[in-house]
């Protein structure tokens, strides 16, 4: 019985259940089958033996990541950038939502729309080339502005101070318009008759928008940044690695868990070291999640992910 009603279902759903199957295929491929090399994180991986034949090691690859000096760093930066992304970037993305809602004419703000979303399309290494030659002491924009006006030129390249700030302004400035489409899109989902109530009421577009719309956005404000902190340890690397290089003078102020891995495998060729890495980023990305979801669903349980 179980069975035949089983098929029924598989019939009765096939084309959503098609649909679906790129998206299954695509997180089985490269989400759930690597996972099998987390045994690297607890092996002395050698090219002889493969990920299944190489020797045990137990926690040294792990201990190795922690005595190098490294691990607070590379923690301490993913997280205080990826928290600075997740509020400056959610806040930029909702208020533009919401200008672009309350803009009466159709035209701008389709244009406004496009012009902010382009970005979004932008790849990160052209990103980065356009940063440097803003940037370059030597020749950059800004320095040539700055020369101009008979001011010092910025060694931004060799200044770790700044590049908080520029990483920052960078990321909200390429995010800003795919984040903004997903607010736009829960703002036209509010009910018309709560404007057209506050409006009758008297109230002008700030308070319409403090107490008719960012109220009703609080769902997706809570969901949106539920996922992100889910990646609050997993640093961006297109960003980071595109936007500093190998720039060892502002490692102190952008190096991140992902940067480090992969210049650990490039330079050191520590594949173990290299995997506990990322174990232990996952480790911390997971707890985070679940944490945060915990505390989420003590507030309000309708409004969690699980």
């Amino acid at each position: 019985m179980i069975r035949h009603r089983f098929w029924n279902d598989l019939n009765k759903y096939k084309v959503i259940l098609f649909m679906l199957a790129p998206a299954v295929l695509f997180y089985l491929l490269f989400a759930y089958i690597p996972m099998v090399g987390i045994i690297l994180a607890f092996k002395h991986y050698d090219y002889a033996g493969g990920v299944f034949g190489s020797p045990w090691n137990g926690l040294d690859n792990i201990r190795f990541f922690f005595e190098s000096g490294d691990a607070w760093r590379v923690t301490r930066n993913t997280a205080l950038y990826n928290i600075a992304f997740i509020v400056v970037n959610n806040l930029l993305q909702m208020f533009a939502a919401i200008f672009l809602f309350e803009v009466g004419g159709k035209w701008f703000r389709k244009i406004t729309q496009t012009v902010i979303f382009l970005p979004y399309f932008i790849s990160w290494v052209v990103v980065g080339a356009i940063a440097y030659n803003l940037l370059n002491s030597d020749i950059g924009t800004v320095n040539v502005l700055l020369k101009s006006f008979g001011m010092e030129p910025l060694d931004i390249y060799n200044t770790p101070e700044y590049w908080p700030f520029i990483l920052v302004f960078v990321s909200a400035w390429k995010m800003l318009g795919y984040g903004t489409v997903m607010y736009l899109a829960a703002i036209t989902s509010i009910d018309t008759e709560m404007y057209e109530a506050a409006e009758i009421d008297g109230a002008n577009i700030f308070q319409r928008m403090m107490r008719v719309t960012i109220p009703n956005l609080y769902p997706t404000i809570i969901i949106l940044v539920l996922l992100a902190v889910g990646n609050i340890f997993r640093g961006d690397f297109g960003m980071f690695y595109n936007m500093v290089g190998n720039n060892g003078v502002l490692f102190s102020s952008t190096d991140v868990i992902d940067t480090f891995v992969f210049r650990s495998l490039i330079t050191t060729n520590e594949i173990g070291m290299s995997a506990a890495a990322g174990v232990y980023q996952s480790i911390l990305g997971f707890t985070t999640i679940m944490l945060v979801n915990y505390a989420v669903r003590k507030y309000d349980k309708d409004r969690a992910l699980f």
